[in-house]
């Protein structure tokens, strides 16, 4: 946290405008190219964003930093940068309590961040660290995939529509690395499939006749999403979060998180959820 500034004394009064000079480098990032030059372009090379405030000279000083890096790494990784001030709801997305944030992204996934200021070498040894750690993994590196055998069986049982086998091959991948991504995806679709595949075939009518229920809104959703009615499953549960209040609010809240993370976060059904799950909450 050296160096980071807590965002609430950063709160732009109505109509303010920034005192501070913009970042020299780097796409600068908004709702509208969030999912194109962020999440689209972190599938092909490493994205790192900077969340910045024109009121930190701090944070400003530490994205030039960053740009000065990138034009010697020739396109090995891309930097954007995000003005909290300008778009507050980007902000929120990445959960940013303090400028400067940095988050590095790969695959539509963050997968490292920091507060505060750092000095180059420190910058320039976390860059390496995040170039060796994605090097061959996106569809910009030429490195071909090596899968082992025990990924493989479990996409087998997974194609096959053994669910119960799959699940458990995953799993056991899960219990060895804790941070494989397709493991633990795979291991919540599975969870998901089955779930669904349990419901009544009336729960979509039994949750319109009782839309205040929760349990059978849960059920309704999964359904609709089974039936390819993604934002219909979406739409449901966040009219939910707006009728409640305390311990239900979070509890739909959690499983329409739960849902988000079924997809690709790219996925521009999920970047319409989210956007209007943060209007419903705020």
């Amino acid at each position: 946290m050296a160096g980071a500034v807590d965002l609430s004394a950063l709160k732009q009064p109505a109509g303010g405008a920034g005192g501070g000079a913009a970042p020299s480098g780097g796409v600068e990032i908004t709702e509208a190219n969030l999912e194109t030059e962020v999440l689209v372009r972190s599938t092909q090379v490493p994205v790192v964003v900077v969340l910045w405030s024109p009121r930190s000279d701090a944070s400003v000083q530490l994205a030039n930093t960053l740009a000065q890096l990138g034009a010697n790494d020739a396109g090995k990784w891309a930097l954007t940068t995000v003005n909290v001030d300008a778009v507050p709801r980007v902000a929120q997305m990445f959960g940013v309590q303090a400028v400067p944030t940095v988050v590095a992204l790969a695959g539509g996934q963050p997968i490292s961040s920091f507060q505060g200021m750092q000095p180059a070498e420190q910058l320039r040894g976390w860059l390496d660290s995040l170039l060796k750690a994605t090097a061959g993994k996106l569809a910009g590196g030429e490195a071909p995939e090596q899968v082992d055998p025990e990924l493989a069986k479990a996409r087998e049982h997974l194609e096959s529509g053994n669910f119960d086998a799959a699940r458990q091959a995953y799993q056991a991948i899960l219990d060895a690395n804790p941070n494989h991504a397709e493991a633990k995806g795979a291991v919540r679709q599975i969870a998901f499939l089955q779930r669904a595949s349990a419901h009544a075939p009336g729960a979509i009518i039994a949750a319109d006749a009782a839309p205040d229920n929760i349990e059978l809104a849960f059920a309704a959703a999964d359904v609709e999403i089974l039936q390819r009615n993604v934002s219909g499953a979406f739409d449901r549960l966040i009219e939910l979060v707006k009728r409640t209040t305390g311990d239900e609010r979070t509890k739909v809240r959690t499983r329409l998180i739960e849902l988000f993370d079924l997809f690709d976060p790219a996925d521009p059904e999920v970047i319409a959820g989210r956007r209007k799950l943060a209007n419903a909450l705020y």
